[in-house]
């Protein structure tokens, strides 16, 4: 089958996956761009499977302080190599956690954190679950394991901190 430069770039574009990669998920699933995205976005999820257990002792501190200097936020993001640490597209990544915390305040890290008194859905309290606020149909999750397939590095939130002025 012969794909077209045009969808290998519309699907790289969406996944941030590799040219070759692209292009062998639209020749598997037939020319079809959302399957191909699907795919790639499975696969991405495997290799975050297979690389949970590395240790990850690199990574940043980022801040965000809001337009009103108000609310602001520290978010630990952890990586395997320093190398990885500094790309800037794992700091926008660390950034854009950073906005997250203070626009959702969220309580936990993730689900098993939770007590299990609280009745409030995982995805109001819990980091992870919550809905990126740049992009709804991605969560908080969705977003570190796109990070995990381009890199090929485990990636972890550390810790994050939310302050509010008279909070």
């Amino acid at each position: 089958m012969d794909i077209s430069a045009n969808a290998v770039k519309e699907v790289r574009t969406q996944t941030s996956a590799g040219m070759l990669d692209c292009k062998k998920a639209l020749e598997h699933c037939g020319g079809d761009i959302n399957a191909a995205i699907e795919a790639l976005r499975q696969k991405g999820f495997v290799m975050a499977e297979k690389r949970a257990s590395r240790t990850v002792g690199e990574g940043v501190v980022s801040t965000y302080l809001h337009h009103n200097s108000r609310v602001g936020a520290l978010v630990e993001l952890n990586c395997e190599t320093d190398f990885v640490a500094r790309t800037e597209d794992f700091k926008r990544l660390a950034h854009d956690i950073a906005i997250q915390v203070v626009a959702s305040s969220p309580t936990y890290l993730d689900s098993n954190e939770m007590p299990d008194d609280c009745d409030l859905p995982a995805e109001d309290v819990c980091l992870l679950a919550q809905p990126f606020v740049k992009d709804p149909s991605k969560t908080i999750a969705d977003l570190i394991t796109e990070s995990v397939a381009r890199t090929g590095e485990n990636i972890r939130i550390g810790r994050f901190a939310r302050i509010e002025l008279g909070c």
